[in-house]
């Protein structure tokens, strides 16, 4: 996977979820604001201590987890 130096990852922080580096915002929390109709002034402005980076690298990260899952069918 590819790195992501906005995105940390720490057991000590939100049980180890994926969050903006100096935050306790999720990636899940970010994507899912925007998948709730949130547009992206609303996101910086509600949260002004994100960056449209920020938000791209919660998008890219989230690209690129999906990207890796796979999928078997089942034998049945």
């Amino acid at each position: 996977m590819t790195d992501h130096p906005r995105i940390a990852l720490s057991p000590d922080v939100l049980a180890g979820k994926p969050v903006i580096s100096g935050t306790r915002l999720s990636v899940e929390f970010v994507i899912g604001l925007l998948a709730d109709g949130w547009a992206e002034p609303d996101i910086l402005t509600n949260y002004p201590g994100v960056t449209h980076e920020d938000i791209i690298a919660c998008l890219a990260y989230a690209r690129d987890v999906l990207s890796a899952e796979k999928v078997y069918p089942s034998a049945a």
